[in-house]
């Protein structure tokens, strides 16, 4: 893509109400603009961004075996009030009367409607488990919107759901959404460490939160730094063995939010292996039994011959407000620092002289050998100085940018930059194609 042409408005001066780091360089990047108090347009940029970040989800979500299905946004309070979460749910809940009268809501989650889709089809114990997802646009009616995506009203959520014959069943879901979640986040590049949790309105009695650590997060969290050593991807996952030594593992340590703390129990961690800091919460799962089977006449029989309510757990990923967690937890003062699997393009081609024969017949050169190897660039083909140019591209993040100049080139030469750590190198073009296909 030749930035001449894309709908990229940068901004130089941060608006006033930016008030953490992602959400001022968000909007810098001209990766989205608020439409209303917690709403958001997603510019082609942070467009990219997000579909990244559900591309990463769904396949780890595959992986696991899980199955995507889409329901509405909007959904009929009928089967709210059933659950009994109707009234319960409050005033963040959107409630809507169509033409004819009728109660709906725009689903803040998706409980009720998933699990009426489940009992209106399964009724035998044969068919589990099941594990169902969708990711889908929510909205919850926030009295502060702020922050940005971080804590909007609208957002994009990948929820799943699991559905079981009894608890041990359930609990084998429940570990393969644990393992799940560590391969999603680590594959963002970002350390998410488990953390229990309280169960908020969605209820339940075994919950667990992933969060990341980060100076500028929402809550604060106390752990024991040999989470942080941990490598999620080392090891390879079998979804259909036993799981349970890797939620051992990951739960062996201290690690609490500010509700679970316990101050006692963490003091008697060695000083040198506390960490309290603060932290973004990424993604949050639940098992709750038969909150909802029951009310909602999800059941199966038995090989016995009984009919039970089935076990459910529920499990989210804000899929857009990872785009703003992942910011806050790779930046500096320049701008973003895009972990290549996310990154909007992997490649930033600087054209120091737009308009030099030379340096615009390398570009078109380079520009069409990325693209052959199917490396998606932005080249930056535009008639701007040289400090501008180099200013947009720290400030969008790219992982590479590489700079083609008239004295380079006339020494055979192009310029690579890394941005997550400013090493530079002058490199033959080859080289440096060498380089960022690798």
């Amino acid at each position: 893509m030749r930035l001449s042409a894309y709908f990229m408005p940068t901004l130089k001066e941060t608006p006033a109400e930016a008030e953490i780091v992602s959400h001022r360089l968000m909007l810098r990047a001209g990766m989205v603009r608020q439409a209303s108090a917690g709403i958001y347009s997603w510019l082609p940029l942070g467009f990219r961004v997000l579909k990244r970040i559900e591309q990463i989800v769904r396949e780890e979500q595959d992986r696991a075996g899980c199955q995507e299905v889409l329901m509405p946004t909007i959904q009929s309070a009928e089967l709210w009030k059933k659950s009994g979460r109707y009234e319960d749910y409050g005033k963040e809940m959107l409630r809507i009367t169509d033409r004819k009268d009728r109660e709906m809501l725009y689903g803040p989650t998706n409980e009720e409607l998933i699990t009426d889709i489940f009992a209106s089809a399964v009724s035998s114990y044969k068919a589990l488990p099941k594990l169902l997802y969708h990711i889908q646009w929510k909205f919850r009616d926030e009295v502060r919107p702020r922050f940005g995506v971080m804590r909007g009203r609208e957002f994009l959520m990948k929820d799943a759901y699991s559905f079981d014959v009894d608890f041990e069943a359930s609990k084998r879901s429940y570990n393969k959404f644990f393992a799940c979640y560590l391969r999603t986040f680590a594959r963002m590049g970002l350390k998410a460490i488990p953390m229990e949790a309280e169960s908020g309105p969605i209820g339940g009695n075994m919950s667990h939160e992933f969060i990341i650590l980060a100076s500028t997060g929402e809550s604060a969290v106390y752990c024991h730094k040999d989470y942080v050593d941990f490598d999620v991807l080392a090891r390879d996952i079998d979804y259909e063995g036993d799981l349970e030594p890797i939620v051992k593992h990951w739960t062996s340590l201290y690690a609490a939010t500010d509700e679970k703390h316990d101050a006692a129990r963490f003091e008697t961690i060695p000083a040198d292996k506390r960490v309290a800091t603060r932290g973004i919460e990424v993604g949050h799962i639940f098992y709750f039994g038969t909150k909802y089977s029951k009310p909602l006449g999800a059941r199966v029989s038995t090989p016995a011959g009984e009919q039970v309510d089935v076990h459910m757990g529920s499990y989210g990923i804000g899929v857009s407000r990872l785009a703003g967690a992942i910011i806050e937890a790779s930046h500096d003062d320049a701008g973003i620092i895009w972990p290549d699997s996310v990154a909007p393009f992997k490649v930033g081609l600087i054209n120091l002289k737009a308009g030099d024969a030379a340096c615009d017949k390398a570009c078109a050169d380079i520009y069409g050998k990325l693209e052959n190897a199917r490396i998606e660039v932005l080249y930056d083909d535009r008639d701007e100085r040289p400090g501008a140019k180099f200013a947009d591209m720290d400030l969008i993040g790219l992982p590479w940018q590489l700079i083609v100049g008239p004295r380079g080139l006339a020494a055979g030469k192009v310029e690579l930059k890394r941005r997550a750590t400013g090493e530079r190198q002058e490199l033959s073009i080859e080289s440096a194609l060498a380089k960022v296909v690798a």
